[in-house]
């Protein structure tokens, strides 16, 4: 009763905009529903379509199986590729298995996938700025392994040795932060002053809109909440920049994560979510801080988002 009491001084609650699914997670979620209409149930999926548990567990319960690797799926079923991506090598295994494949990889990484293959076809060393583990790393990793080496951060990239530095060029994963690619392309630079770039920016327009937002809102918050999955990488991010901006920020799958400890004394409480956390839980999570008390609700747009990516040809009706 005592956390309950102090946590009732939330009066205002500012949504960061935008928030929540992003046109490659719409796609990709899109696509496994397209795929039970089409087929039925099971339609298997490797590794999770997007990152958010939410989102997994309410299409297993309409007939997705998701599984680590291809050769969890029965041969000739139906599978869908995840939105982060896959090396040629689980395409090919996939093709071994006979399997009907749907590839819901984001648009946005299937750029950085084609820029890998085009440096790697000029003899480069690739420096992938990523997080080791992640299975869109993974999958670039996988068009050139023997040429790509990983850069997590500004160690790595003093430390990272190339096979020739007048040819050389890094990537980025798309779900990163963006002061810290800036901080780590700074020391690449200095190391290898011909360093070739993306012909555009790898970091995806939905990652960079939404830190952006979280930035500003921020500022005039006393705490943040941030809804999202802890693997979602770009969730994390968004904790990670609101911090960076002075505000103690937290993570939440949903209504049920927020600690009442954390609202103890806020009056305003910024609210975002990942790119793959589905807009029903920020209304949940809102729900709940105006049943402690928040008078109002208001948003703040940092930027408007009009894109949309076309479906793949095997679920187009």
């Amino acid at each position: 009763m005592r956390e309950w009491a102090a946590a009732t001084t939330v009066r205002r609650v500012v949504l960061a905009a935008p928030r929540s699914l992003c046109a490659g997670v719409e796609r990709a979620i899109l696509v496994v529903e397209r795929a039970l209409e089409l087929h039925g149930p099971p339609v298997y999926v490797r590794k999770q379509i997007v990152h958010n548990t939410h989102v997994v567990a309410d299409l297993s319960a309409r007939g997705a199986v998701f599984v680590d690797d291809v050769e969890d799926i029965p041969e000739g079923a139906v599978a869908v590729f995840s939105a982060h991506g896959i090396s040629p090598a689980v395409r090919s295994a996939a093709a071994a298995r006979g399997l009907s494949t749907i590839d819901a990889t984001c648009p946005l990484v299937t750029k950085v996938h084609a820029e890998a293959r085009r440096f790697a076809d000029h003899g480069d060393t690739i420096l992938l700025i990523g997080h080791a583990g992640h299975e869109e790393t993974d999958g670039v990793v996988g068009e050139a392994p023997g040429r790509i080496r990983l850069v997590q951060d500004v160690r790595d990239a003093e430390q990272v040795r190339v096979d020739d530095p007048r040819r050389v060029s890094y990537l980025v994963q798309t779900t990163l932060a963006v002061d810290d690619v800036t901080d780590i392309v700074a020391v690449l630079q200095d190391r290898f002053p011909d360093l070739a770039a993306p012909p555009s920016d790898d970091i995806c327009y939905a990652t960079t809109n939404r830190q952006r937002a979280v930035y500003e809102v921020a500022a005039a918050c006393d705490t943040m909440i941030v809804v999202g999955s802890a693997n979602s990488s770009n969730s994390r991010r968004l904790v990670e920049v609101a911090e960076r901006a002075g505000t103690p920020a937290h993570l939440v799958d949903g209504p049920a994560g927020v600690d009442l400890r954390w609202l103890a004394g806020a009056r305003t409480v910024g609210v975002s979510a990942g790119a793959s956390a589905p807009p029903v839980l920020v209304e949940e999570v809102v729900g709940a801080l105006c049943g402690l008390g928040a008078r109002t609700v208001e948003e703040h747009t940092a930027v408007r988002e009009d894109v949309r990516f076309m479906l793949p040809k095997e679920v187009r009706l």
